[in-house]
């Protein structure tokens, strides 16, 4: 599982629905939940995860995406199988992990080194620990 460490800059709610609004190195980030922890608040520090297989790549990006999450990142290491390949990945000093078809993978021809931008949705991401408390 990919964690992200974040400060929360902002809580939105209506009704049960929650949006909440993180800061990290360098990158900002919005996650969609119904029921958040009772200790989390405007401030908190966290860490966020996403799976894997929650994690988009687009290389060449251009034109405006529904995506909330969008980071810049680079190819940092390339694990190939029979199906699937997964695609180790730098953001800042953090290290994120794409899991992917291998046909996707040799279709956008990825490379060690490829400047990309991860995608997720707002609701694939989720707060894996508070760590003010």
């Amino acid at each position: 599982m990919n964690k992200l460490p974040a400060r929360i800059s902002r809580i939105e709610e209506a009704q049960n629905l929650h949006i909440v609004h993180f800061e990290g190195e360098n990158y900002s980030l919005k996650m969609m939940g119904l029921e958040l922890p009772k200790n989390v608040h405007v401030g908190s520090n966290v860490i966020l995860g996403v799976k894997p297989s929650h994690v988009a790549i687009a290389k060449n990006l251009s034109g405006e995406l529904s995506y909330s999450n969008q980071i810049y990142a680079t190819v940092h290491r390339i694990e190939e199988g029979t199906l699937l390949c997964n695609v180790e990945l730098h953001v800042g000093s953090s290290v994120m992990q794409s899991l992917m078809t291998m046909a996707s993978c040799k279709r956008m021809r990825l490379q060690v080194g490829d400047e990309v931008v991860l995608l997720m949705k707002a609701s694939e991401v989720f707060i894996t620990e508070v760590l003010d408390v």
